[in-house]
């Protein structure tokens, strides 16, 4: 991707250049450059070559998997994907300068001026040759893979934290990719392997010791963390989500597993699992005897494990235990399950050699993540909080923990995103019914799907319709949620987080949930003096 891996501009630069118009001075450096390139044979190994036409003996100028991105000597990945197969669009890659193509399927005529390389499965093959292509970075750092439905961006924030008391830590997750010297926007939760393998390597090259990273379920089905090698997996939690892809919680749950396992990457080194979720008390259970594993939870069994829990509105305290001592925490994090993300990272910093006692004393430092239970202070009499939750179970825990702690009315803005799992909608509708006073059923990011039938959906959770308001514009629904609450309530919008756009069919615009808040507050506070 332009911006997020550097390319080698000088070897591009000799494969750009055109015998015609060289000098004599610049066919001498071309040579040189040439004759120090990479070459296609330096990254296959024996048996990963069902055929090929045309020479392994090419140097390349790099490693690509978007026809846009082709520059003149890339090695160019034919990859399938879920709406269009990158066999149509080889033409172009070479056309733009690819000298070889790596595919699943020679074609009866390939073009003389590039060489074709069929392999099983292009997309593992991706993963491998760029592991190797980029030299191994994940060997030169412990990287930490954080997998579950919820939680992984805060574990992940948390663990980078703790572990950056004396050394840079990379970062790849939904926010954004910290790589050592830079931090860039995300993309891509889990970036695809050619992407991961390059930002791990800058981080490397950057001084980097250590890199956290946001494993999804998708990362690791579409094989975007083959091979690679984690010195921690972390597992959190698993609830209803991507069924639409999954189509059951078994399978994704599997999907799961596999970071585990050795399915998805090598065999990490350590695992670390929470015993708090009957997924994780079977991940535990299938890796007894396996791998070494640390478990966590409130459960008396779990090695790292909080007892005495105190929630408030401001904080949370408890006890922390693990096999090495004992010791009061206080958090600036609200919520439970705050404090089940709070262990997963304790739990791994821990187990990775670091002392609880001392890198603790960093707890105080933490800002929180964006975007998740977000507080926005505008003046106003009442609270609101800003949330990523998009699951019903992530609801659940986020409503059920501000009942407890608000005084006064807990309303809620909420939607579901388009083109994605529809049986949660109604589970989601449930949730919110159970817990809150009052709701704003809104668009979160329809995409290319209606929001009338995305409401539909949602209905099918109603049972108390006069607790419930359908509007389908999220700002508008934002500014009546103001207006309704009063001194004392407790106002949460709820699943878009951190993202400063919203999706539609044919465009993303501009919207950002705390940026609306804060507006919106303004100009009412404004009117008010007036």
């Amino acid at each position: 991707m332009i911006g997020y891996l550097t390319q080698n501009h000088v070897l591009i630069s000799a494969f750009q250049t055109k015998a015609s118009s060289r000098s004599r001075k610049q066919d001498t450096l071309g040579r040189r450059v040439f004759k120090m390139a990479p070459k296609i044979s330096d990254y296959f190994r024996d048996g990963e070559i069902i055929a090929h036409k045309g020479s392994l003996d090419l140097p390349i100028s790099g490693l690509v998997m978007d026809s846009r991105r082709v520059v003149p000597g890339n090695l160019f990945f034919a990859l399938h994907g879920l709406r269009t197969d990158g066999a149509g669009f080889i033409d172009e890659a070479i056309n733009r300068g690819a000298v070889a193509v790596v595919t699943d399927k020679l074609p009866l005529h390939a073009p003389g001026k590039a060489t074709f390389i069929q392999v099983a499965d292009p997309r593992a093959m991706l993963a491998r040759v760029a592991q190797r292509f980029y030299r191994f970075p994940d060997r030169d750092m412990t990287v930490v893979g954080v997998t579950g439905t919820n939680g992984k961006t805060t574990v992940t924030h948390l663990v980078k934290h703790f572990l950056n008391g004396d050394q840079r830590v990379g970062l790849i997750g939904t926010i954004n990719y910290d790589l050592g010297t830079r931090t860039v926007p995300s993309f891509k939760t889990t970036p695809e392997s050619l992407d991961i393998y390059g930002m791990l390597a800058q981080m490397r090259d950057a001084g980097c010791r250590q890199a956290v990273m946001e494993v999804s379920s998708h990362g690791i089905d579409q094989q975007r963390v083959a091979g690679m090698q984690f010195g921690a997996a972390v597992f959190t939690n698993l609830t209803q989500d991507h069924l639409d892809y999954h189509k059951t919680l078994d399978a994704y749950f599997e999907v799961k597993t596999r970071l585990f396992t050795g399915r998805a990457a090598a065999d990490p080194k350590l695992a670390v699992v929470n015993l708090d979720d009957p997924y994780g008390e079977r991940l535990a259970g299938m890796l007894a005897g396996r791998t070494q594993t640390v478990t966590y939870g409130e459960q008396a069994s779990a090695q790292v494990r909080a007892e005495d829990v105190v929630l408030n509105f401001k904080n949370t305290t408890f006890k922390l235990v693990w096999p090495g001592g004992t010791m009061l925490v206080d958090s600036p994090m609200i919520g439970r399950y705050n404090v089940s993300n709070l262990l997963a990272a304790i739990a791994t910093a821990w187990a990775l050699g670091r002392d609880p006692v001392v890198f603790l004393t960093r707890l105080k430092s933490f800002k929180g993540v964006p975007g998740r239970m977000e507080r926005i202070e505008e003046g106003q009499p009442f609270n609101v909080l800003v949330d990523y939750a998009h699951t019903d179970d992530a609801l659940r825990n986020a409503l059920g923990m501000l009942r407890a702690i608000t005084p006064g009315r807990l309303l809620v803005v909420y939607g579901c995103g388009g083109n994605r799992d529809r049986a949660k909608r109604s589970l989601m509708t449930g949730a919110v019914q159970s817990f809150a006073d009052h709701a704003f059923a809104t668009a979160d990011n329809p995409r290319n799907e209606s929001i009338a039938q995305i409401f539909t959906d949602m209905k099918g959770g109603v049972t108390a319709p006069e607790k419930i308001t359908w509007i389908e514009d999220r700002r508008r629904a934002i500014s009546l949620a103001l207006d309704a609450a009063g001194p004392g309530d407790c106002l949460l919008i709820a699943g878009k987080g951190h993202e400063s756009y919203q999706e539609f069919a044919d465009t993303v615009i501009p919207f950002d949930d705390r940026q609306v808040v804060r507006e919106l507050i303004a100009v009412k506070t404004l009117k008010t003096h007036n």
